[in-house]
């Protein structure tokens, strides 16, 4: 996944969890929390993190809750947060 797991913290990913349980109280937020719980526990599964990436593009309107509230939140997924690339790889 790019060196994505060459960026992960465990401290950043438990912060992102507390953050959000915190004050992320939307119900389609808790899929995210749980890939990160899964993440956390096995750092280095790319399949997880795809499934992260894949659990944030499906959030909607609430990634501006998750980037409001754990602004970092970017440096957990692969380099094209909003899957802006995704179609142009389509298309191409």
């Amino acid at each position: 996944m790019k060196n994505v797991t060459d960026k992960l913290d465990i401290a950043d990913i438990d912060n992102a969890i507390q953050v959000l349980n915190k004050y992320a109280k939307e119900a389609s937020i808790k899929p995210l929390i749980l890939k990160l719980e899964a993440l956390k526990q096995d750092l280095y599964n790319e399949s997880l993190l795809e499934e992260l990436a894949d659990t944030w593009r499906n959030l909607g309107i609430f990634q501006g809750a998750v980037l409001t509230y754990v602004p970092y939140f970017y440096t957990l997924i692969p380099d094209d947060i909003f899957g802006d690339n995704k179609s142009k790889e389509v298309n191409d």
